[in-house]
């Protein structure tokens, strides 16, 4: 199981080497008073996305990472050596340290989510730990090395590579190859990060904006928002809302990103961070700026093909006509020409993820991959038709306010009050880029869906940069305005009504729910243990798609995810879904194929084929399996027992010699 102690040192140290590097190019690029709060942000995106290429050709090793790591801390010692002039234009108030611990303290709430609970001979989960079981692409990248194989499933004869946008799990990755750590430790640390150094841009921003040092708490304060769907159940007397309103789908507030997609955050801060750094390039033209611009967009779409990618490219065009108003008539082409070049630097970067995924989609062949959905507000109580009107005006009357109670309306009058503000000329183009910003993913969230993941990821993770941005304009807001009584009281009834929410999500964050899974799975580290004495680093394996069931809210094969540190050769469709590149029809008969062989029904051919078709080399068979009184290995050809351990478990090694194999 992970250790805490492990996954603080691996926060402790990501912290301190990225805020590190980050301060050595920041200092240089962004306004003084900004630079340190940007730094995590900065440090992390510039070091992985240039680590990435690096590291595929010379090799994934934890010498090669190390050695790199030396040199960036000293290119960075280096740029903290040179004195950076004085500018009067650029004011020096900073994010005072007290700000820094509170942010380090919400940001826990996401990390222990994702650790196990141990309660007596049990072992639990927290929902979060659903999305995360995307930890065996850590293991695998650890393990394995560059380019990532597909841990989740494996066909002979077709290429294994996996198609995703895997930067930041590479990140979480380098730091266990680097630090000795297993992936799920380095997955809660990478965690912990991501919400901080998420917390210190918003700060960072709120503090520069306002001018005042007490802005950096209303961000904390207004992250740790919930939602308001909790309070309308109390409303209702816990009564059913289905029928009125469609039921919530995954969307959220800040504290409900960070803690279920990191990833999505990440580059949600790289994004905020790329626009402070195209407007920092329009004012003040900077061949160094560039690069730095480069790295973090690239870190951001190859952190999230949905933010990084989409949202921001299309916030780009919407903000190119305001940026180009604000350039100097005199040298629009030279800024045309540095932004033009970093675009092709970006498009040459990104193109091996575009082009995995692409193919993946292609072999898919599962429709257009995004579509014209509105977001769906209304339940089955209104005709559909009505429904399809209605949802229109709901997503921005009803699902915008019940999702973001406390940043909503404050925020989106903070935007209208800076953008008519006699702010710097710096101050207010950051304002007008982050406007564009925070308005292209609420757009995309209102009326765009993704297909082929199995769930709208674009729509639920494309506002997370609005997010921020509402709560880096509410926070401003309310320092600068204390006494607009309306914004100030519909803020704080927001977050009033929005801790019942907060206050469930942090607890089963911290206690999980106990199941009846949670016994078995307290064994499974030493089933894992065991597995790995006869399956070698680059071995697949095969347990039951649906083993522990039980222990998250959708069945997804969590001990393989979390303990095995092996890849399987079909891990299940809840994540077969994003990763292997299957038609539907084809994912649900090799679903229905491998639960039929571990419930004990399987026949001499399913068998056969798991060695053949699929590469199964070794496999696990608990007494939770119906195989384990129908056990369809035990006679054949293509297997044999190795191990046979009291009743908790058989594994069966795939046998060489068998004619079936090739």
């Amino acid at each position: 199981m992970a250790s805490p102690a492990n996954a603080a040192l691996c926060a402790l140290i990501a912290s301190a080497f990225w805020t590190f590097l980050g301060y050595g190019v920041g200092r240089r690029l962004l306004p003084r008073s900004l630079a340190l709060s940007a730094s995590p942000v900065l440090g992390w995106a510039v070091h992985s996305a240039a680590l990435l290429p690096i590291v595929v050709w010379t090799g994934f090793f934890p010498l090669i990472v190390g050695l790199i790591g030396v040199g960036c801390i000293a290119l960075a010692a280096f740029s903290w050596s040179r004195p950076v002039p004085a500018s009067r234009a650029e004011p020096m108030l900073t994010v005072p340290p007290w700000a820094f611990a509170l942010a380090a303290i919400l940001a826990v709430v996401p990390a222990v989510a994702i650790l196990p609970k141990f309660s007596g001979d049990a072992v639990y989960v927290a929902d979060p730990i659903f999305d995360h079981a995307k930890i065996a692409i850590v293991d695998a990248m650890a393990r394995l090395g560059l380019p990532p194989v597909n841990p989740v499933f494996s066909e002979v004869g077709i290429p294994d590579r996996l198609a995703y946008y895997y930067l930041w799990h590479f990140s979480a990755a380098a730091m266990a190859l680097t630090l000795g750590t297993s992936g799920w430790e380095a997955n809660v640390g990478l965690t912990w990060f991501s919400a901080f150094a998420s917390l210190a841009l918003m700060m960072g921003l709120a503090v520069w904006l306002s001018q005042r040092s007490r802005a950096a708490t209303w961000v904390v304060v207004l992250a740790a928002a919930g939602s308001l769907w909790r309070a309308l159940d109390w409303a209702v007397l816990a009564g059913d809302l289905s029928p009125f309103l469609w039921p919530p789908v995954g969307m959220g507030g800040w504290l409900f990103q960070a803690t279920w997609v990191p990833q999505h955050l990440m580059a949600a801060s790289c994004s905020v961070t790329a626009m402070l750094l195209v407007t920092r390039y329009v004012q003040r033209q900077s061949w160094a700026l560039l690069p730095t611009l480069v790295l973090v967009v690239v870190a951001a779409f190859e952190s999230s093909a949905f933010v990084g990618g989409i949202a921001f490219a299309l916030a780009g065009i919407v903000a190119a006509p305001v940026l180009f108003a604000a350039t100097c008539p005199a040298e629009r082409w030279r800024v045309a020409a540095g932004l033009a070049i970093a675009a092709l630097l970006i498009a040459c970067f990104i193109t091996p993820f575009v082009f995995d995924q692409l193919t993946a989609l292609r072999t898919r062949a599962d429709g257009s991959p995004i579509v014209l959905a509105p977001y769906t507000v209304f339940g089955e109580l209104f005709p559909k038709w009505l429904r399809r009107l209605a949802d229109l005006p709901g997503y921005w009357l009803i699902i915008l306010p019940v999702e973001l109670p406390a940043t909503y309306f404050a925020g989106l009058v903070g935007l209208m009050a800076a953008l008519r503000s006699a702010f710097p000329p710096a101050e207010k183009l950051a304002v007008a880029a982050l406007a564009c910003l925070a308005g292209t993913g609420l757009v995309i969230s209102w009326l765009l869906a993704s297909t082929f993941s199995g769930n709208n990821d674009l729509g639920l993770r494309a506002i997370i940069p609005a997010e921020m941005v509402l709560i880096v304009s509410a926070a401003t807001v309310l320092t600068l305005a204390p006494r607009r009584v309306g914004i100030t009281v519909m803020a704080l009834a927001g977050l009033a009504l929005s801790l019942p929410d907060a206050a469930k999500m942090i607890r089963e964050n911290v206690v999980g729910k106990p199941r009846p899974d949670g016994r078995v799975f307290a064994e499974a580290p030493e089933l894992w243990a065991a597995v790995r004495q006869y399956a070698v680093p680059g071995a697949r394996v095969a347990n039951n798609p649906l083993s522990l069931r039980d222990l998250t809210p959708w069945p997804v094969n969590l001990s393989w995810a979390l303990l095995a540190n092996r890849s399987s050769c079909f891990a299940g469709t809840e994540l077969a879904i994003p990763f292997a590149p299957l038609p539907p029809k084809r994912r649900e008969a090799i679903e229905e194929q491998f639960v039929r062989v571990f419930e004990g029904h399987g026949t001499p051919e399913d068998v056969n084929r798991m060695a053949r078709e699929y590469g199964c080399e070794v496999v696990i068979v608990v007494p939770q399996d119906g195989a384990w009184t129908r056990d369809p290995f035990a006679f054949g050809p293509q297997y044999h027992l190795a191990e046979s351990r009291d009743g908790r478990w058989r594994i069966y090694v795939r046998a060489r010699n068998s004619q079936f194999v090739p």
